[in-house]
């Protein structure tokens, strides 16, 4: 496993996070544009059964609230361990993935969402049980499967592998590589005509508790002089969760299959655009202090610092990814201002002791040692 992949998996791609408190989040505020416009989607002409491997993590419900708000049927597939109370008046299949997939067995369903799915074997064993039971499999991956970030990955660019395919410990070296092999084996189970793969980048928005994207808009509040990677003009890419979650429900009802990365558009946003959006949407009287990549290797914090990463090198091209093919297919991205106005307002309904928990980012002892450093470098 090479240093930028290491880079990228604790940086935050590794994806898999749980939804703040019991209450799905992130739902446009009433009277909102998003919400007015959402109100006035028509729903679908057709009701599907969709089945949903998992459900009531961070994505999931986000996911499960759209299929529901367009008139379709949803079922759960979980453990009972998250968030079981989230959905109450849903279908919920007690089960594991893990061998014990016995539950859905002789059931039949239009559709399968699988966003819990990071070791191949499981994958396989899902894919395979459900093959003749749904007409259409839904698999959430990750641009973490690209073999390199040295060059500008579209959908067809070489992916990452691992030595030895019967691991299964989801560790930052076999993350990429063993969803890359879990695309695979859905293939060998499903076919290509009944399936479709999201490769999301980092998923942001209300009820993400990595704090990837929200340590930058949280940490501006605190004001003062704060430390800011690499220059303004550094591209960066996201996916707000709800656009991702709309794209879901377009893929499924539409039957769009194939292979899709789930970003924004190429060149569009900026680590000084989600500055300029922290400022504009907390208020901060904040001073940005821009350190080089040279001062950031030097000190050795890259890891610590999400959603950025080096735009020389090995990392250059990780905010390059190409979406095109998504947005020919009715991808929609928001905003960003939306975004983070959206994670600041959930943000500020936590509980005082999960703010005072920030979960990525630098600690504040840090990033004071880390400025004085630079303003003695600078002397």
């Amino acid at each position: 496993m090479n240093k930028t992949r290491r880079q990228l998996i604790r940086a935050g791609l590794v994806g898999g996070t749980i939804a703040a408190s019991g209450v799905l989040t992130g739902i446009a505020p009433a009277g909102s544009a998003v919400a007015a416009e959402a109100l006035a989607q028509p729903k679908a002409k057709k009701s599907l059964r969709i089945l949903m491997l998992g459900g009531t993590g961070y994505i999931g419900p986000h996911m499960v609230s759209e299929f529901l708000r367009r008139g379709h049927e949803v079922s759960l597939f979980n453990r009972g361990r998250t968030n079981d109370d989230l959905f109450p008046d849903l279908e919920t299949l007690l089960g594991d993935r893990d061998g014990g997939l016995d539950v859905l067995k002789g059931k039949q369903w239009d559709a399968v969402v699988d966003n819990s799915g990071y070791v191949p074997r499981h994958v396989a064993d899902s894919a395979r049980l459900l093959a003749s039971a749904v007409s259409h499999y839904l698999y959430i991956s990750t641009i973490s499967v690209y073999a390199s970030f040295a060059v500008a990955n579209d959908e067809d660019s070489p992916l990452g592998t691992i030595a030895d395919e019967t691991v299964e410990e989801v560790t930052n070296g076999t993350y990429g590589p063993l969803k890359a092999l879990c695309e695979k084996r859905a293939r060998e189970e499903i076919g290509d005509d009944r399936l479709t793969i999201l490769r999301p980048t980092y998923i942001c928005g209300p009820g993400d508790r990595t704090d990837r994207y929200t340590y930058w808009p949280v940490r501006s509040m605190r004001g003062g002089e704060m430390l800011w990677p690499g220059t303004p003009e550094d591209p960066i890419q996201i996916i707000d969760v709800r656009d991702l979650a709309n794209f879901v429900v377009d893929c499924v009802e539409e039957k769009i299959t194939g292979v899709y990365n789930t970003v924004t558009p190429t060149g569009s946003y900026t680590i000084g655009d989600l500055m300029h959006d922290s400022i504009a949407v907390t208020g901060a009287d904040m001073t940005p202090l821009w350190v080089s990549s040279d001062f950031i290797a030097g000190q050795e914090f890259e890891d610590a610092i999400p959603i950025w990463s080096s735009p020389e090198g090995e990392t250059r091209n990780v905010a390059s990814v190409s979406g095109d093919r998504a947005f020919a297919r009715g991808l929609v991205t928001r905003p960003p201002r939306e975004t983070c106005r959206d994670v600041v307002s959930w943000w500020r309904t936590l509980p005082a002791e999960r703010q005072q928990s920030m979960r990525a980012g630098l600690a504040a002892d840090r990033e004071a040692q880390l400025i004085a450093t630079w303003h003695q470098r600078k002397i």
